[in-house]
């Protein structure tokens, strides 16, 4: 995968939890989403990237999304390390049977997909 088929934000990334969904409603099977930049599971704490409570917030629900989407089959998530203590949390699409879009509304329920 190639740096330039990466879609990121500048960093430091916003963090929203319909980024991924909006990104995934148009992306072609193996296109890569970046998500988020840092150290998740320790970000997600006080103790980690220095960030308000709203922030951290929608960091959680943002990082429950990308994870409720690889449950249902959408998505492969990944981590490249990217320096000390610094990963890339990367989505990459799933290769779906049909090849019609999948419809926002469907990205953000928690059904089965």
């Amino acid at each position: 995968m190639s740096p330039s088929s990466i879609h990121h934000f500048p960093n430091p990334l916003p963090v929203s939890e319909i980024a991924p969904c909006s990104w995934l409603s148009q992306a072609e099977p193996g296109d890569v989403f970046e998500y988020y930049r840092g150290f998740l599971g320790v970000d997600l704490t006080p103790f980690g990237n220095p960030m308000s409570f709203k922030p951290r917030a929608e960091l959680a629900r943002t990082s429950a999304r990308a994870y409720d989407l690889a449950e249902r089959g959408f998505v492969h998530l990944v981590q490249r390390r990217v320096g000390p203590d610094t990963f890339a949390y990367l989505a990459i699409a799933h290769p779906r049977t049909d090849r019609t879009p999948v419809p926002f509304e469907t990205l953000m329920s928690e059904e089965v997909a």
